[in-house]
């Protein structure tokens, strides 16, 4: 619950001037240390980044991989290529708001019969 708590706090500071939806992220790795992320909006819509890779992508800068994530909170549901992110690097499990329920699942849960190359 409390690295959900992060997630919905820092969602706040995510850039959403079209959609208005803000995004917010933790990610715990298994040394307890947290990174956090937002999604980052742009005017041609494809280009915005989700929290999760925010927050992964800073955690993979500092020299975290695969194997190294034992969690992840989200303030909303994750889209589909962001679980596809969350399995690929190993995440013990996904902490998310869905409708105004915590859900909490393992990334296989999250997306059965994922891509693999």
């Amino acid at each position: 619950v409390e690295l959900l708590e992060c997630a919905d706090a820092i969602a706040a500071r995510g850039y959403a001037p079209y959609s208005g939806f803000l995004v917010g992220c933790a990610v715990l790795t298994r040394d307890g240390t947290v990174f956090e992320g937002v999604n980052v909006e742009n005017g041609a819509y494809p280009l915005g980044v989700c929290a999760e890779k925010n927050g992964i992508g800073t955690a993979v800068t500092q020299g975290y991989g695969p194997g190294d994530f034992e969690a992840i909170a989200v303030n909303a549901s994750p889209c589909g290529g962001c679980r596809q992110w969350l399995h690929e690097l190993g995440f013990d499990r996904v902490i998310f708001r869905n409708r105004g329920e915590v859900v909490m699942l393992t990334p296989d849960e999250l997306l059965p019969e994922s891509f693999e190359l």
